[in-house]
């Protein structure tokens, strides 16, 4: 059984590896982009990342936020978009030394270096020092976390009263039924490929947000809407010049490019889901 700590490291691994191809490939946003309600919208793959943000923003009903957490923050492509267009100071967190400093300098190169920080460390080693926040911002990162009670406490800790929790997050359907067999397969080869521990529904994060002490939650399922993004991203990486770069990125970077079949196959199951989850801090 692996450890916590064992995870982190394999998760940091993993994205020192893998996030120069990806910056090569796709740029800053390393997360699914948003084809309209129904996932029917043709438009270029930056347009539907950043529109990701923008309807996540919004279905958030968050205008303004001074002092914001990017929790699992990549290279700072979204900690970037909403400093602007919140006009906020982030504190972006990430396990990736390799991101942190392409950070750093995507940071500078934007004019955001006194305005977007970027540090290595685990969420859940968040200090109360670092917040109080208005808002946290968890896209696509706490699939990474075993503990997910733990996370939404550390949350809830770190928001001041009347601060907002904002989370997608990829997660298997809600049961019951309960999953069968291929289900449970698949979700255990995209675990085993992306590093993460077993997942839970969005019905459960809702549960445990509650126990945290959140109120105002609401959820919603936008898997329709990000479903063209694996197919675009196996378009792209069977260009040449990412073939070659996969080569050069090693093993952990190939099983992750190899396992991009069981994302497809698990959202077109129904296994898969990509959940959003929005809470308050009374």
């Amino acid at each position: 059984m692996q450890t916590p700590q064992t995870l982190n490291e394999r998760i940091r691994h993993f994205y020192d590896r893998s996030t120069g191809i990806w910056l090569d490939t796709w740029g800053e946003h390393m997360h699914h982009g948003y084809y309209g309600p129904d996932g029917t919208t043709r438009k270029d793959h930056l347009q539907a990342q950043i529109d990701l943000i923008t309807e996540f923003l919004k279905w958030g009903k968050v205008e303004r936020a001074a002092q914001m957490l990017d929790a699992g923050c990549g290279v700072g492509g979204s900690a970037r978009f909403l400093a602007n267009a919140l006009n906020a100071n982030v504190l972006g967190l990430t396990l990736s030394p390799v991101q942190a400093e392409q950070a750093a300098r995507f940071n500078q190169q934007a004019g955001l270096e006194g305005q977007v920080r970027v540090e290595v460390q685990d969420v859940l080693q968040l200090k109360p020092a670092q917040g109080p926040f208005d808002l946290i911002w968890s896209l696509e990162s706490a699939e990474h976390i075993p503990e997910k009670q733990r996370l939404l406490q550390v949350f809830f800790d770190a928001l001041r009263p009347g601060g907002v929790l904002l989370m997608a997050t990829w997660c298997h359907r809600n049961t019951p039924p309960a999953l069968r067999t291929g289900e449970q397969h698949t979700l255990q080869k995209i675990g085993k490929y992306y590093h993460l521990p077993p997942m839970i529904s969005i019905g459960e994060y809702e549960q445990m947000a509650h126990a945290a002490g959140f109120t105002s939650i609401q959820t919603a399922d936008w898997t329709d809407a990000i479903a063209p993004f694996w197919p675009a991203v196996i378009r792209s990486a069977l260009r040449w010049r990412s073939i070659a770069g996969l080569l050069r990125s090693g093993g952990p970077t190939l099983r992750g490019a190899w396992a991009m079949q069981f994302m497809i196959q698990g959202y077109r199951s129904g296994a898969l889901r990509f959940g959003l989850l929005q809470a308050r801090k009374p």
